[in-house]
């Protein structure tokens, strides 16, 4: 079993930590908020006293951080990972990212003899607490292999996306498709209602019809077909709305650098920007059906 370090223990990270846990790793947390490190360490795992010696004591790092800046501090740092790893230590970073900084970060854990891929996930809370996220990664053949173990204690798909940067490009094309999907299943259920449609009715005809999509069968955005969407405890987030709308903009942002043409991707950013402006930001992104049944 390996000597883990896991920076980063909010919603996603603690119970993904807590699975490599439970899976026999001797795993030592990092985080701002010392209750989620104090649930850790309650289930078996340990304090870490800051990155460095994280990244000293460790034989693979694992990071869950909210955005690029983070990363950039954590990874390259005068004492960050990259500087305070042994060579040959794996880093998986799980955040969810710009490309640009996931192959920059790569690229230095490369130079100093580090193993490393980026593995964003997709799955939720929900699919981080029941180990069945899906880890969209990318790296090298040899760094994908070995981190592929650590992977499978807390996911049940691994895709092995290509070099580094691809699975971050691999997570934001999906969650731009999950983005644009919602919206559209949620209006078309918005005009179900105006035009005296029962709801179930239209999810029973459209989830086995031309119209079936992951947003309407496994998450549908109003109360009833899918028991355990979001939609039958007024929207308790899963996924909020303000990490739908960062990652739409992580795909505007990489649409722009490489000049290809996303309208539908552009719409729902700004769609839902509108909805997190409303004061919804920690509401389900779901819940962006109330946000276009108000207009």
């Amino acid at each position: 079993m390996a000597k883990i370090g896991f920076i980063g223990l909010g919603n996603m990270g603690l119970p993904m930590a807590l699975n490599l846990v439970k899976a026999g790793h001797q795993v030592s947390g990092l985080d701002m908020n010392a209750a989620s490190v104090g649930k850790l360490r309650e289930s078996g795992g340990a304090a870490a006293a800051d990155v460095k010696r994280a990244a000293e004591d460790s034989e693979v790092i694992v990071t869950m951080l909210p955005s690029g800046k983070e990363v950039r501090e954590v990874y390259l740092g005068p004492a960050g990972i990259v500087a305070s790893a042994k060579p040959g230590t794996l880093l998986i970073d799980s955040s969810t990212i710009d490309v640009e900084t996931a192959r920059e970060v790569a690229k230095a854990a490369q130079d100093k003899g580090l193993l490393m891929v980026d593995a964003p996930v997709s799955g939720g809370v929900g699919g981080a607490q029941a180990g069945t996220l899906t880890f969209m990664v990318g790296g090298s053949d040899e760094a994908f292999a070995r981190a592929k173990p650590f992977l499978e204690a807390m996911g049940k798909t691994i895709v092995h996306a290509g070099g580094a940067g691809n699975g971050q490009a691999a997570k934001i094309c999906n969650n731009m498709i999950l983005g644009i999907s919602m919206i559209a299943v949620s209006e078309a259920f918005v005009l179900a209602e105006k035009l005296g449609l029962d709801a179930q009715k239209l999810f029973d005809i459209s989830s086995k019809s031309s119209g079936q999509c992951w947003s309407l069968t496994t998450y549908c955005p109003v109360p009833g077909p899918v028991p355990t969407s979001p939609a039958n405890r007024d929207y308790q987030a899963g996924f909020t709305a303000a990490m739908m709308l960062k990652d739409l903009k992580l795909a505007q942002d990489a649409a722009k650098s490489t000049k290809a043409a996303t309208p539908l991707g552009a719409d729902a950013a700004a769609i839902y920007e509108r909805y997190v402006q409303s004061g919804e930001a920690g509401r389900d992104f779901s819940g962006i059906i109330r946000y276009l049944r108000a207009q």
